[in-house]
C-alpha cells in the first residue's frame, strides 16, 4: 500500500506525494464529481489500500492509475483490448 504524505490540486490535475517522495498525478477530466467539489469537499479525502476516497462526493481514484504512462486511461484499455483480440 502506498502511503500519500500530501496531496494538492493544480493546473486541472490532482497530485500526490508518497512516504518515498514520489510525485504523480492525474488529470481532474477524468474525475467529475471531484472536479466540481469545492475545496473543502477535496480536502475530505481517506486513503484505502487501494487507493483514494472521496466519501461526500462518492469519487475513488486508484493508486494504479497513476501510474500510467498515458493521461487517457480509456485508450490504455482500448490498446490492451485490441492486443487481445488480434
Amino acid at each position: 500500500m502506498k502511503t500519500v504524505k500530501e496531496l494538492w490540486f493544480a493546473d486541472e490535475r490532482l497530485f500526490i506525494k508518497t512516504a518515498k517522495g514520489d510525485v504523480m498525478s492525474q488529470p481532474m477530466r477524468f474525475f467529475p464529481q471531484l472536479r466540481k467539489a469545492t475545496d473543502h469537499q477535496r480536502a475530505e479525502w481517506t486513503e484505502s489500500p487501494f487507493g483514494l476516497h472521496w466519501e461526500k462526493i462518492d469519487e475513488d481514484i486508484s493508486f494504479e492509475s497513476f501510474a500510467w504512462d498515458d493521461d487517457d486511461p480509456l485508450t490504455l484499455y482500448h490498446h490492451d483490448f485490441a492486443t487481445i483480440n488480434h
